[in-house]
């Protein structure tokens, strides 16, 4: 995929702080969201799903990612959203997490 024409949303956090990326997926449509990150620099530490639709042949809702930034600089988050049955992702994320140092 041409990361050229990829929207990149920029996240700005401090270094020992925690941050959230939240996203949609369908469940019922066998959607899940793939992260692909540095772990020496970001470590991934909570990973939630909250149903939105209530319906019993429905599972969809937001996601919630929560990392711990463990090293100051810019660091990229990429998401693909995977679906069971392809080998390509269907959509794709990007978040540039820039981490300030936490002033001790």
């Amino acid at each position: 995929m041409d990361t050229s024409q990829i929207d990149i949303k920029p996240i700005q956090t401090l270094q020992s702080e925690t941050f959230q990326i939240h996203l949609w997926e369908d469940r019922t449509r066998g959607e899940q969201w793939v992260p692909t990150y540095n772990p020496k620099v970001l470590a991934l530490v909570a990973d939630d799903f909250l149903r939105t639709v209530s319906n019993n042949a429905v599972d969809s809702g937001r996601r919630s990612f929560e990392f711990h930034a463990l090293e100051p600089g810019k660091h990229r988050v990429e998401f693909s959203k995977r679906m069971a049955w392809k080998f390509t992702a269907e959509d794709r994320r990007v978040f540039e997490v820039t981490v300030l140092p936490s002033s001790a």
